[in-house]
């Protein structure tokens, strides 16, 4: 039995000469197809229910002052998170010594959470001449700021389908 390379059509398969073709069966073509589909459907199923958005809940401690409100920003990358824009950002105003943020619908991945407690309400944090900040500020994980801002490996986390929890502290 062989294949004829050169034929338009290769489910035809020559067994004795050129007279005497037979063509795979339609059902037979039909329920390979099926097949074929059916396991391309459950190795996705898996994937797209990896991929359903989960939800980021944040609690914030720590806040020395009942006033103004904490920038929060959520970044999915390092370059982002060293300077960029972030894909999620909220304002959540602080009545209390805690406060608490739900961000729903993040895709599963990496991500890290920089916030600043802006206690003046002026909208940006205030640094000295230096850059060094006047207000009080952290990133997720509670990443330390040594020298400068908190390292992305430092702060990264994972948003799964089934969601992810920080717990951060305003210094």
């Amino acid at each position: 039995m062989r294949a004829h390379r050169s034929d338009p059509k290769p489910w035809v398969i020559d067994n004795r000469n050129d007279e005497h073709t037979t063509m795979i069966s339609r059902t037979t073509r039909l329920a390979l197809l099926t097949a074929g589909l059916l396991s391309f459907a459950v190795v996705n199923a898996g994937r797209a229910q990896a991929q359903e958005p989960g939800d980021l809940s944040v609690t914030f401690s720590g806040l020395t002052a009942p006033t103004g409100a904490l920038y929060v920003g959520v970044y999915d990358s390092e370059a982002a998170f060293g300077g960029g824009k972030p894909v999620a950002g909220e304002r959540v105003a602080v009545n209390g010594a805690t406060a608490s943020l739900t961000l729903s619908g993040l895709k599963p991945g990496r991500y890290a959470i920089k916030v600043f407690h802006d206690i003046d309400g002026d909208g940006r944090m205030n640094t000295n001449p230096y850059g060094i900040p006047l207000e009080p500020y952290a990133a997720s994980n509670n990443a330390p700021a040594n020298m400068g801002p908190p390292r992305w490996s430092d702060a990264v986390f994972d948003v799964t389908a089934e969601g992810a929890v920080q717990d951060i502290t305003i210094q």
